[in-house]
C-alpha cells in the first residue's frame, strides 16, 4: 500500500435550467468524492438526480453542498442571515440532497458548505455552531468537510462528528493559511503542472506555497478541484498522472 493517500472532490451538480456549469461527466472518472449542488447556488432537481446517477455509476462518495440562497451570485457573495434562518436554509438542502440520494440506492457520507458560507465558517464561531447542529440535525452520522487549518473542525468535533480537513488544487493561500480571495490577482492557479505541483506539496510535504514563497504548514484528507474551473478536465489529466508518478493513492476519506 502507498505511503501517501489523498481524496479528491469536486464541486458538481452546478447547473440549472438552460445553464451548463462545469463537465460532470468527464471529471466523474478522476475523482473519489463529489459535492452536489442543493439548489440554492446552482442545480435544479433534474440536474442534481443526474449527478447523484453518475456518482453512483462511479462508485464516487456523495457530498451535499449547500450555499447561501444566492443563485445570481452562485452562492459566492456574503450574505448576513439570520441564524435560524440560516438553519432552516441548511437543513432544508442537505435533507433534499440526502433524501434523493437515498432514493436511488446511495448514501450521503459528508456536507461541504458552499463558497463564501463555506468562507464564513472558516472564520465566524456562532454562523459555524450553527451550520455544523444543523447538518447533524439532518443525519448525526455525517462528517463535514471543511477549510484544514480552521476553526470549524473543533466545532465539528466538540458535536461528535467526523472533520474532513480540506485543501484547495487550485487557489493560492494567505500566509495565514486562509484562502487568497478571489478578487486578488493571482488567487486561482489554471496551469496544469502547477496545480499538480501544489497538490503533491500538500499530499507529500504538509506544506503550500505562500504569497510571498513561505512554505505554510497545510495537512489535509481531501483535495477540492473546482469544476467549474474551464481547465478542469487537462487539470485533472495532469494531476492523475502526477499523482501515479508519485506512488500516490486515490481513495475517498
Amino acid at each position: 500500500m502507498s505511503k501517501y493517500t489523498i481524496d479528491l472532490n469536486c464541486d458538481m451538480g452546478e447547473s440549472y435550467g438552460r445553464y451548463t456549469i462545469g463537465n460532470d461527466r468527464a471529471v466523474f472518472p478522476y475523482i473519489t468524492s463529489c459535492n452536489i449542488a442543493c439548489g440554492f447556488h446552482g442545480g435544479d432537481p433534474m440536474h442534481i438526480e443526474q449527478t447523484i446517477q453518475l456518482a453512483l455509476e462511479h462508485g464516487v462518495q456523495i457530498g451535499a453542498h449547500p450555499a447561501y440562497p444566492d443563485l445570481m451570485g452562485f452562492g459566492r457573495r456574503k450574505m448576513h442571515i439570520p441564524l435560524n434562518e440560516l438553519s432552516s436554509i441548511i437543513k432544508y438542502q442537505v435533507a433534499a440532497l440526502k433524501g434523493l440520494t437515498e432514493s436511488l440506492g446511495g448514501r450521503l457520507a459528508y456536507v461541504k458548505p458552499h463558497g463564501a458560507l463555506y468562507n464564513s465558517l472558516s472564520k465566524n464561531v456562532e454562523e459555524a455552531t450553527c451550520v455544523v447542529k444543523a447538518i447533524l440535525a439532518i443525519d448525526d452520522g455525517l462528517a463535514v468537510m471543511g477549510l484544514a487549518g480552521s476553526l470549524v473542525q473543533g466545532i465539528v468535533e466538540e458535536q461528535g462528528a467526523r472533520f474532513i480537513a480540506e485543501a484547495f488544487a487550485d487557489r493560492r493561500y494567505e500566509a495565514n493559511g486562509h484562502l487568497m480571495s478571489r478578487q486578488k490577482a493571482g488567487a486561482v492557479l489554471h496551469e496544469p503542472a502547477a496545480i499538480a505541483e501544489q497538490v503533491l506539496d500538500i499530499v507529500m510535504q504538509n506544506r503550500v506555497e505562500g504569497p510571498e514563497g513561505q512554505s505554510i504548514p497545510l495537512t489535509a484528507d481531501s483535495i477540492c478541484i473546482h469544476g467549474d474551473n474551464p481547465n478542469v478536465v487537462a487539470i485533472l489529466e495532469t494531476l492523475h498522472q502526477s499523482l501515479q508518478k508519485a506512488g500516490v493513492q486515490k481513495s475517498s476519506c
